[in-house]
């Protein structure tokens, strides 16, 4: 029996390089991730929220409702994939659940974050963060509740937006102390502060930094991340983003033309989509057993 894919992320995390996690939020964006290459995929909450229940990334998705995508698209890929699991959906009866639930359905890592309940997208305003205490407690809890000991914990503070880079750095090397295998500060403002948590907590634990486009914190490229002292890169909004835009000009398109003939931007062909679905597989076995080959 081969690694774990949480063991397999852990050896990428240990290679030298910084691990650049490709965003997901549906099994299109998932299948086509998982055929590129990555050591990793990131399954985005406010991506994967928006398109399998076409609400805002506010706390409003259930427990339930987030491990069956995790069961979809962790489960329907072969690279190691860190999902998001939001507060832990609750106390910490409902932390030790949902990281064995999220842990089940195939999740290599699982990131919670300090966010009060409901939470909201990290990158918009009016996030509120639960007392240092009570993440700790989360924290340790997750920690003990994994069944394999590869799985990565991912523990995320939302406070830099309201109470500063310094409680936040705080934060991050409490989380550390209490077991998290990656710390992850929200939404950092500048370049500096990025070098800044980078000298504070790179020898604690491995550090994550989210690149959202057009979001807090500025673009920066990964080698430059991994100069600063982050292990992970993660590009959580890229996906659905591009393809929002791309649908819009296919639309537009549609709309004014009344065609689908030179669209605008690249169009996957109908063999290649079938590719990418597993058709031939389906072909595959459909033509073994109308012939009769079974066994």
């Amino acid at each position: 029996m081969g690694q774990s894919k949480a063991a397999r992320l852990r050896a990428a995390l240990g290679g030298g390089d910084i691990v650049v996690a490709a965003g997901v939020y549906d099994m299109i964006s998932a299948r086509i991730a998982d055929g590129m290459g990555f050591s990793a995929l990131y399954m985005t909450g406010y991506g994967t929220v928006a398109s399998a229940l076409g609400i805002a990334d506010a706390g409003l998705a259930s427990y339930t409702e987030m491990v069956e995508r995790v069961a979809v698209l962790a489960g329907g890929t072969a690279t190691p994939m860190i999902c998001d699991a939001d507060t832990g959906y609750g106390g910490l009866l409902n932390v030790r659940r949902t990281v064995q639930g999220y842990e089940a359905a195939g999740a290599a890592g699982i990131q919670i974050e300090d966010q009060e309940m409901p939470k909201k997208c990290g990158h918009t305003l009016g996030r509120r963060v639960v007392p240092l205490e009570d993440m700790v407690l989360k924290i340790r809890v997750a920690v003990e509740a994994r069944r394999d000991p590869a799985t990565l914990i991912v523990a995320r503070t939302d406070c830099r937006t309201t109470l500063g880079i310094d409680e936040a750095l705080r934060r991050g090397e409490a989380f550390a102390k209490a077991g998290a295998d990656v710390v992850f500060i929200e939404s950092p403002e500048s370049r500096a502060e990025l070098e800044r948590i980078g000298k504070a907590l790179s020898g604690s634990a491995w550090l994550l930094c989210n690149m959202v486009y057009d979001g807090r914190t500025p673009e920066t490229p990964a080698d430059d991340l991994k100069r600063m002292g982050f292990s992970i890169a993660i590009y959580a909004g890229m996906a659905h983003k591009a393809a929002a835009g791309a649908l819009e000009a296919a639309y537009r398109h549609l709309k004014v033309k009344r065609t689908q003939m030179d669209m605008p931007g690249p169009m996957y062909s109908s063999a290649k989509m079938h590719e990418l679905m597993g058709f031939p597989e389906v072909w595959a076995f459909e033509k073994r057993w109308d012939q009769g080959q079974a066994g």
